[in-house]
């Protein structure tokens, strides 16, 4: 019989991504009749994403960060038969304009839902982190390809290129996971310390109750025959 995995509602540390000692004062209530905005520039109260169903939620730090858009690049890549099994939403939500989600699935190749909090307001509410804090035990993330160079000449050039020239966010601003509903449950949360510091994504969908093993290095596959 599979072991039952219990809610996990506390902070993740990054060392070994296991889980933490400090426990996050997250109230759903706070942010539950903030607005979002999908890819039209629709509005719906945030608390719609999990009333009904359990929902993996990822806050990225802005669509020009590169680790961000590795990250995503990833995340398009989730079998839609395996959230479907398991009876999962996933959701990103970013802190810019509703007219950068469009071209932001169109680079990553991501076909999920999306939405803005262009105040910010879910953010700062949940207590997210605002500036990045490193560690020598961090380890790296398994989703960012892109080395920090290049990674940051290609955002700014995305900036150069864009209908609308702006930082598409908040630089500073740090990003996180949570998994919650139905209602206002929540099972697991991960505030980010700094860019590289993401929830792998097979881990963050197995606590959410994917069973499907998902693999998202650039290895080489060796096939038996």
């Amino acid at each position: 019989m599979a072991e039952t995995v219990s809610p996990i509602t506390r902070q993740v540390s990054k060392g070994k991504w296991e889980a933490g000692t400090t426990f996050l004062d997250i109230n759903l209530q706070d942010v539950e009749d903030c607005l979002i905005y999908d890819r039209r520039g629709v509005s719906s109260p945030f608390k719609s994403l999990y009333q009904h169903s359990k929902t993996v939620i990822i806050f990225v730090r802005n669509f020009l960060c590169y680790s961000c858009k590795d990250y995503v690049d990833d995340l398009s890549k989730v079998p839609r038969g395996a959230l479907e099994e398991a009876g999962i939403r996933l959701v990103v939500i970013g802190q810019s304009a509703h007219q950068h989600i469009e071209p932001f699935c169109m680079l990553t190749g991501y076909s999920y839902e999306m939405y803005v909090d262009p105040q910010r307001s879910i953010y700062l509410k949940l207590g997210m982190k605002r500036e990045e804090t490193f560690t020598d035990s961090a380890l790296p993330s398994p989703h960012v390809k892109s080395g920090l160079f290049m990674g940051q000449i290609k955002s700014i050039w995305r900036a150069m290129t864009s209908p609308t020239f702006d930082f598409q966010g908040d630089l500073h601003q740090q990003g996180g996971a949570i998994i919650v509903g139905p209602g206002s449950q929540i099972h697991f949360c991960h505030f980010d310390m700094n860019r590289l510091d993401h929830m792998p994504i097979t881990w963050l969908l197995q606590l959410a109750g994917v069973q499907q093993t998902l693999d998202f290095s650039d290895k080489p596959k060796i096939i038996h025959v």
